[in-house]
């Protein structure tokens, strides 16, 4: 998705939750979208240029709840933050329970075919309407190893 789209996505997004596409939300998104994994709030502030602390995290909880921007829980002590996966590309992720590090990974065509058949047979074992899924893999990065 072009720089273009991707923030006439955002601001229709927020347009549909009655909020503006202000300046701020416009900075946060171009952050996301130029980091090449999930950002702690940290992060986001650190490449962002003037963000306030709390108005990044009050933007980036709009963000999330127009569906722009998604919230990784990476322990009690870490969250992340990255564009909603409809907006790049689909991926899954790695997750140290220690630091809270994130990485992003993909698996093989053939392979992300047989696990979306795998886990759509299982929502529909347990009458469930699955939408999409994720798949974390949680342990121990080897920094902290």
């Amino acid at each position: 998705m072009t720089v273009v789209d991707l923030h006439e996505v955002a601001s229709s997004r927020l347009r549909q939750e009655a909020q503006r596409y202000t300046r701020c939300r416009r900075e946060l998104v171009e952050v996301l979208a130029e980091s090449d994994a999930p950002l702690t709030i940290l992060e986001v502030l650190e490449a962002g240029r003037g963000l306030a602390q709390s108005s990044a995290y009050r933007n980036l909880a709009v963000l999330e709840q127009a569906g722009v921007v998604h919230r990784i829980i990476a322990s009690h002590e870490h969250a992340r933050y990255e564009l909603a996966q409809d907006l790049t590309e689909h991926h899954h992720h790695l997750i140290c329970s220690r630091c809270g590090a994130v990485r992003d990974f993909t698996v093989p065509d053939a392979l992300e075919a047989d696990l979306e058949r795998t886990l759509r047979a299982t929502a529909t074992s347990n009458d469930f309407d699955a939408d999409h899924h994720r798949l974390d893999l949680v342990g121990v990065c080897a920094a902290c190893r």
